[in-house]
């Protein structure tokens, strides 16, 4: 019996995407972010892209900004 109202198997998958997916990699390029060291106002200017660019500017962290952190 299925209950009126509640996610189904493909809602589901459209929350998870939608939702959840974005927001954990925001979450991780923020921390990775924070944790690692840049030149100058490097993490300044990429944690006020990830903030303010959500989705795309933690895009452009991983795959960018993460090769621009000072090697140790």
């Amino acid at each position: 019996m299925k209950l009126i109202g509640m996610p189904g198997g493909p809602e589901l998958l459209f929350i998870l995407f939608l939702f959840v997916l974005p927001v954990a990699l925001w979450i991780i390029a923020l921390i990775d972010c924070l944790k690692s060291d840049f030149e100058k106002d490097g993490k300044v200017i990429w944690v006020l892209v990830i903030v303010f660019l959500p989705i795309l500017g933690s895009i452009l962290y991983l795959t960018i900004g993460r090769n621009q952190r000072i090697k140790q």
